[in-house]
């Protein structure tokens, strides 16, 4: 994978936001995927949403879709008591399938919040990450640093790390939408 200094040369079709804050790298896909959608250009996908409550061990998680607004929890109620991780891996699974029908219905690029630790175990958003490089569009994601080994395997060389920069992550865009990727927006 490309380091972040060579930033200039991202051509690759899936791009992973790195070396800042969750939090950082959330608002950075948020704003890229409300620009590009001003613009016309079709992005599906999910991006995490910030906890409104404590959901225990594992805090409270939900995905927006960018398409419909649709909010997906992955987690659920265990009671005060439990110890137990919280994900709720059927909200998990609607989210995925929502992302791959917006990628069936015709989509230009794909903003998957994250590649953690479900995607590392061939669950979560796995299926979306495959539909949106069988399809042949671009994806842009962050990744777990808990799982970067399992990242550079699933993605190979196809895959460059870049920081959490809209205008970088806008110039990729436009390289990839001029290559013909779906769209000249």
């Amino acid at each position: 994978m490309q380091s972040e200094t060579a930033q200039d040369d991202v051509n690759q079709p899936v791009l992973a936001v790195k070396g800042t804050s969750a939090e950082q790298v959330r608002e950075v896909l948020v704003e890229i995927s409300r620009r590009l959608v001003a613009r016309g250009v079709r992005v599906a996908g999910v991006i995490e949403v910030p906890a409104t409550v404590n959901g225990g061990p594992c805090g409270h998680v939900a995905l927006r879709d960018i398409v419909s607004g649709k909010v997906f929890s992955l987690s659920q109620e265990l009671g005060s008591g439990s110890t137990s991780c919280n994900l709720d891996s059927s909200g998990l699974a609607g989210a995925c399938g929502a992302v791959e029908r917006a990628i069936r219905d015709g989509a230009d690029l794909v903003i998957l919040s994250k590649f953690g630790k479900q995607e590392a175990e061939r669950g979560g958003l796995s299926d979306a990450f495959r539909a949106a490089l069988l399809a042949g569009l671009p994806v842009l994601t962050s990744v777990s640093p808990a799982v970067t080994e399992v990242w550079q395997q699933f993605a190979g060389p196809l895959a460059d790390d870049i920081a959490a920069d809209v205008a970088t992550i806008e110039a990729w865009w436009q390289r990839h939408a001029g290559a013909g990727s779906g769209t000249t927006h």
